[in-house]
Parts: structure tokens; sequence; C-alpha cells
């Protein structure tokens, strides 16, 4: 496994009754994508397969050089991703098409599968991001 690949946790959680409330926190997760002095990706996975993600992107920080690595290397994220941005702007760029979204503080996003990213500016990008029982990171 690579070592920037932290599974904090690697023995699956009981489904939970699905009358009880499950709690998780970031602080101690599932996974974390250690992507250095870059940032990183906290990962909770709940009873039901259900995954929280919390990403902060510092300064300077490109998918191309900071998380592609992490990902095995393909041509771009192959992810969706739902979330909503605390803090930062993030510039999207569809691989495709070649079309660039800023998302920033206080948006909720939805990004399809097949885009790469950078941090604009000189202010660290904080996420919270939000992944079905299906969903791999």
């Amino acid at each position: 496994m690579d070592p920037t690949i932290k599974n904090l946790n690697r023995n699956r959680r009981p489904k939970m009754d699905q009358h009880a409330i499950e709690t998780r926190r970031f602080d101690t997760p599932d996974e974390r994508l250690d992507m250095k002095e870059r940032g990183g990706i906290s990962i909770v996975r709940m009873g039901d397969g259900s995954a929280g993600m919390h990403a902060i992107f510092e300064p300077g920080w490109t998918w191309e050089a900071d998380e592609k690595p992490l990902l095995g290397s393909p041509d771009s994220c192959p992810m969706r991703h739902t979330g909503y941005c605390i803090s930062g702007n993030l510039v999207v760029r569809m691989i495709d098409s070649g079309i660039e979204t800023r998302i920033g503080t206080g948006d909720f996003f939805e990004i399809p599968p097949g885009h790469d990213a950078y941090v604009e500016g000189a202010n660290r990008v904080e996420l919270i991001l939000f992944a079905p029982p299906e969903h791999q990171h």
C-alpha cells in the first residue's frame, strides 16, 4: 500500500440499526490521503458504506501534481464529487471540453468524472465531500 494513504481502520464498521444515529469525526478518519505540505483528504465511512471527506488543499495544490499519483496516475479524476466549499477558490476543468468552473466559499457543487483541478489564489481550499455507498476513493 502507498505510504501516503493511511488506512486507519481496516475493519469495516458493522451495519447500524436503521433507527440508530451514527456519528463520525474527521479527526479520527478511516483513511487519509496525505499530500504532505499541499494538504490531504480525511475519509470517514458510515455503517451503510456512505462516506464523508474533509479535503484541505493548500495554495499551489494541483490535482495533476498532488493527488493524481495517489490514485495510480489516471488521465483525469475518475470520481464524481458532491460537496460544499467551506473556504477558498478551486478551479475545476473538464478534460474533454476544457471548460473551467470556479468553486468558491459557500458553493454546493457536483463535479462529474473526467476532471482535474487547482487552487486559485493565496488561500487554502477547504471542502466537505459526500459519497454514496458504492463510491471508492
